[in-house]
């Protein structure tokens, strides 16, 4: 019979999403609906979206506080902003309206955060419902605590209570347990489409790309796709192009709150012609857009995963990172992996001068540089492709939690 499932996020498609919004349609998308119906509650934020609406195999109920198609930027301010607290709340209370009509087999929480405040409230209420929590959580634990010590024991109840706890990196299977998870956390990273970001371009259409960014071929272009928040470390990539040589640039795909820090930053150093702001940029042409530049780099002081490294990787791009938190799962450095194939540069968080080393090691030994984005495709292909991924979702957790 089939199993009906609800899935507590705060944000989804089509506006407003991150890793863990796409993670949930990758995942949903390629298990079979005659196994299983999903059904979402999230926040709306755009008045223009439909209340109620099917996307992939989700069955999608908005609610919150709304705006006429309100940016990134205005989800943190008032009244919108108001929407991630409130959520706790009325999340739940929506939850127990639509359970009475569906009769769900099982509730699924994206991150602890988020969502474990109303899905652990659902449990007390209905505890023969099975609940499974995902970790996908980028910010510090103690960051995260801090944020949730207004909720009590309740937000510990919501790790202790979860009948599952699936995880995308060792690092947030640790603190699961430490927040009091009884059994064993079920570890299946975040992936990526790896047929769409290893295919090729010409390059006729990669210079094409560059002439767009107003750059010449011989220039060194570094690229990320980030979030602008302090986590991200954008900053510490821009002080290192002030560092390093004229001819190399730097290409920021991504909006967020400290967009205008970093604009003054740029400003402060004289890099309006190294670093540019290009914002949001549609995944469909994501691969083509990162292909036409040489470096991925983004120095994260902190991570649960990360799901833009490996889609470097899987587009053949050497990755410059650190290894905070998940991205150590899968980042190995020469120096500080010996034993392991090495598959990026690692830095220490906020060390603008080692980035500035990484740059130039990159740039002098292209034959090490080949050598190792083959090894690391390698690795996306085999551990990190959505269609292995989802079918291990589908064997190691939902079959065995929904049985």
């Amino acid at each position: 019979m089939k199993k009906k499932i609800l899935i507590f996020s705060l944000a989804y498609y089509p506006k407003h999403i991150g890793g863990a919004e796409v993670a949930i349609k990758e995942i949903t998308d390629r298990i079979s609906p005659e196994d299983y119906e999903f059904h979402m509650i999230c926040n709306g934020y755009d008045s223009t979206l439909p209340k109620n609406e099917k996307i992939g195999n989700v069955n999608v109920h908005r609610i919150g506080l709304t705006g006429s198609q309100p940016t990134m930027q205005d989800l943190r301010k008032f009244p919108l902003h108001l929407n991630k607290i409130i959520f706790q709340w009325t999340a739940f209370w929506f939850a127990k309206k639509l359970h009475r009509k569906e009769k769900f087999d099982g509730i699924w929480a994206m991150m602890a955060h988020s969502c474990g405040i109303s899905a652990v409230k659902f449990k007390k209420a209905f505890p023969s419902v099975k609940y499974l929590l995902t970790l996908q959580e980028g910010d510090p634990p103690a960051y995260i605590a801090k944020k949730m010590r207004v909720f009590g024991e309740l937000f510990k109840e919501s790790f202790v209570r979860a009948d599952t706890i699936q995880v995308i990196s060792n690092f947030l299977g640790n603190w699961a347990k430490e927040q009091g998870f009884p059994g064993d956390p079920v570890l299946i990273p975040n992936a990526v489409d790896t047929e769409h970001f290893t295919q090729t371009f010409s390059d006729k259409e990669l210079s094409e790309v560059r002439r767009e960014y107003m750059v010449e071929d011989t220039d060194v272009l570094l690229v990320t796709t980030s979030r602008l928040v302090h986590k991200n470390a954008v900053d510490d990539v821009i002080e290192a192009v002030a560092l390093l040589p004229e001819h190399v640039k730097f290409i920021v795909f991504g909006t967020g709150p400290d967009e205008e820090l970093l604009r003054k930053r740029i400003g402060k150093l004289n890099l309006e012609d190294r670093v540019f702001l290009r914002g949001q940029i549609n995944h469909c042409v994501m691969p083509k857009y990162i292909k036409a530049c040489d470096i991925f780099i983004r120095p994260s002081r902190s991570e649960g995963m990360g799901n833009s490294f490996v889609e470097a990787m899987a587009a053949s791009l050497p990755v410059i990172a650190t290894q905070e938190g998940g991205i150590a799962d899968f980042l190995f450095d020469k120096k500080r992996n010996p034993e392991l194939g090495i598959t990026g540069w690692a830095v220490d968080a906020d060390s603008p001068e080692q980035i500035k080393l990484a740059v130039e090691d990159i740039v002098a030994n292209p034959e090490k540089v080949s050598e190792v984005t083959q090894r690391a495709k390698e690795m996306v292909i085999k551990k990190y492709d959505w269609n292995l991924i989802a079918d291990k979702m589908n064997k190691e957790v939902f079959k065995k939690l929904y049985k």
